[in-house]
């Protein structure tokens, strides 16, 4: 499949198809049962993507964005690595 017409489709994709594949990547697998391949996967996770750009949906609604917090000291040990109180969190947005 062409680059343009992988965008086109990514176009016309449906909000319930979006949901779809995100489901199928976070799960692995298919509404039915069915393990998504590697291959199936990536195609799954790019269209996904394409499709939070091209509906500009906010970086913080986005697969994968990740949440910076600085630490509230705003410093580092002189090591130059963070002690276990600076290390930010991680927070995993659905």
């Amino acid at each position: 499949m062409s680059e343009t017409s992988f965008d086109d489709m990514v176009a016309q994709m449906t909000p319930e198809l979006y949901e779809r594949f995100k489901q199928a990547i976070q799960l692995r697998k298919w509404p039915d049962g069915r393990r998504l391949t590697g291959e199936q996967t990536e195609l799954c996770l790019e269209a996904v993507i394409k499709y939070e750009r091209f509906h500009d949906l906010p970086p913080e609604q986005r697969i994968g964005y990740l949440e910076r917090n600085e630490c509230s000291s705003g410093t580092h040990s002189s090591s130059g690595t963070r002690s276990s109180a600076e290390e930010a969190a991680v927070k995993w947005i659905n």
